[in-house]
């Protein structure tokens, strides 16, 4: 027979599961602004106890003590045995029973010469004849001496039996004494030994307890020296310490099931910009049950689901809270203010239903300087207009899975703008870019260019080379949507650039009626640069932008500041 109840019980139980799983969701921002513990080197170290229990010393058994030696003509008293008998805990040790005294014969009264029995029965006539008078008189001595005698023998005979019995039981109890003194070293040598292999085992465990108890401990002292080493390098500024701490900060990160925390990130110490490129969950990860219901009369469970609008604004809603939250937590937990801005790349895996082919596109990136950030009151704010607010970019339905372009990106190829091209054309493989010659550098862009526009039916006007910071070259696109005028500059610095340099080149889009701006070097820009190029026609290219296009039209070369930087130096010197 169906349990009714039983099967609403499990629909409620599981209705209930999936609006945990929505409301979750919808919650996974104010999650962590909820969460009190900050996440910091000190949490990264060990600092657990070791937690095996120290052995605890055995409880040993009492020892009989035996001070009476037994001999012959050292016999101990019998009360001592019986102390020592009754101070054990198992009387049953004892396997002899001792041995009973023996009832020993009272020796009956002598016959007293006064009683009646012995007195002579003298009468009247008695009194008269004198030998008769004798003649009893005598009987009753001679009565009273042979009752006597008799009493003598009998008595004698019983002090003899009395004397007999109490040498055989003293002889019994001496026998019994010897054995329970046997016994009794018998059972001393054995709590001994018990008590001595106790002691031997605890001795071993103890030390195996204090080996494995040190072993702990300098396992412990060395992660915890490689976390004071890590922050060391964190607190310097080094890249790889500042990319492994936030690498552990997201991996600590507590989200639903259906987010994955697959991230690659990149970091910049001259400009302080760390570039995170976060795998977002696809959309039919998003929970589809609203409820469920039991019907009895078909004893079948239904599964209402969500509306796919209500599917999508959660998807959308979803992806602006990890956003905000990855930053939030990385800033957080960055309490010695290295980090100066950082960017959030989302990027999606789906399948390309017009060719069935799986894609991976960016569908929202961002980038947010630590001041700005953290002036938000983010348990306050709508995530997809804070997201707006900061300038991020996306499309108005992100799950339409639209592709767009990141504000930075992470160099594919070598990230410490170092790589081993080929050779081609007048770039071979031991050409800094860097370190060019200026005006070779600016025609090198001005080609670069020619290439790229051409492909989409444009075209470039190179300009006269300068070095006055003008406009490098002009490229006309065709495009009637994104087209139109767009001016280049190229800047070989060995430094980062500034934002003066992205002011003068929007001044320049502004002075040429341009739709647009680029900025070209081999260095990187800071976070203000970044900032100030926020919601403005304008695009920064760093030195790996720089890298990656050079590859795409079959150029090879590489960038190494440092070495630019001596090489320039050598040449002013010498000039």
């Amino acid at each position: 027979m169906i349990n009714k109840e039983a099967m609403l019980n499990k629909a409620k139980v599981q209705t209930k599961a999936a609006v945990d799983a929505i409301r979750q969701l919808e919650n996974i921002l104010q999650f962590s602004l909820k969460r009190r513990n900050t996440y910091t080197w000190e949490t990264l170290k060990d600092n657990s106890t070791f937690d095996k229990s120290k052995p605890a010393p055995p409880k040993l058994d009492d020892i009989p003590n035996i001070p009476i030696e037994l001999t012959s003509h050292n016999k101990p008293e019998l009360v001592f045995l019986e102390t020592l008998i009754s101070a054990q805990k198992n009387k049953s040790a004892f396997n002899q029973i001792k041995p009973q005294a023996p009832k020993l014969q009272e020796v009956p009264l002598p016959p007293i010469v006064s009683t009646l029995k012995y007195q002579p029965n003298l009468t009247l006539l008695d009194g008269f004849i004198s030998s008769r008078k004798v003649s009893k008189i005598n009987n009753a001595e001679k009565l009273f001496k042979k009752d006597y005698e008799i009493w003598e023998k009998q008595r004698d005979e019983i002090l003899r039996k009395n004397a007999d019995a109490n040498e055989k039981y003293q002889m019994q109890l001496e026998l019994w004494q010897e054995d329970i003194h046997k016994q009794l070293e018998s059972m001393r040598e054995k709590i001994l030994k018990k008590n001595n292999d106790l002691e031997e085992n605890y001795k071993r465990r103890l030390e195996c307890w204090y080996t494995s108890e040190q072993a702990f401990l300098e396992r412990q002292k060395k992660i915890n020296k490689t976390i004071d080493a890590k922050k060391a390098k964190f607190l310097g500024n080094n890249r790889d310490a500042i990319i492994d701490y936030c690498e552990s900060v997201l991996s600590n990160s507590e989200y639903p099931d259906c987010i994955s925390k697959n991230f690659k990130l990149d970091y910049n110490p001259e400009t302080k910009i760390l570039i995170l490129e976060y795998s977002l969950p696809s959309h039919n990860k998003m929970p589809r049950i609203k409820n469920i219901k039991y019907i009895q009369s078909r004893n079948i469970f239904v599964k209402s689901n969500l509306s796919e609008s209500t599917i999508n604004k959660l998807y959308d809603n979803v992806i602006y809270q990890i956003a905000l939250r990855t930053i939030h937590e990385l800033y957080k937990a960055d309490s010695p203010k290295i980090l100066g801005a950082i960017v959030f790349n989302g990027w999606v895996s789906s399948i390309n239903k017009a060719t069935g082919k799986k894609v991976n596109a960016c569908i929202i990136s961002v980038m947010a300087n630590r001041s700005e950030f953290l002036s938000l009151k983010l348990s306050s704010v709508d995530p997809k207009l804070c997201f707006k607010n900061l300038k991020g970019i996306g499309s108005s339905q992100l799950y339409s899975l639209t592709p767009i372009a990141p504000v930075l990106t992470i160099s594919r190829e070598d990230k410490r703008f170092i790589s081993s091209y080929a050779v081609a054309d007048e770039l071979d493989q031991s050409s800094n870019l860097a370190a060019m010659d200026w005006e070779d550098f600016e025609h090198l862009i001005r080609e670069l260019f020619e290439k790229e526009f051409a492909q989409y039916g444009g075209e470039v006007k190179v300009t006269q080379a300068s070095r006055d910071g003008g406009v490098d070259a002009v490229a006309f696109d065709p495009d009637p949507i994104r087209g139109g005028k767009i001016v280049i500059q190229a800047k070989r610095y060995t430094n980062t650039v500034g934002v003066s340099a992205v002011r003068d080149l929007f001044g320049t889009v502004m002075n040429e009626g341009a739709t647009k701006g680029i900025l070209v070097t081999t260095a990187d820009y800071g976070p203000d640069a970044y900032e100030f190029a926020k919601g403005k026609p304008l695009t920064l290219l760093s030195g790996s932008n720089l890298l990656h296009l050079l590859d795409k039209h079959g150029h090879k070369a590489n960038i190494d500041l440092k070495a630019a930087k001596i090489i320039l130096a050598e040449k002013e010197k010498s000039s």
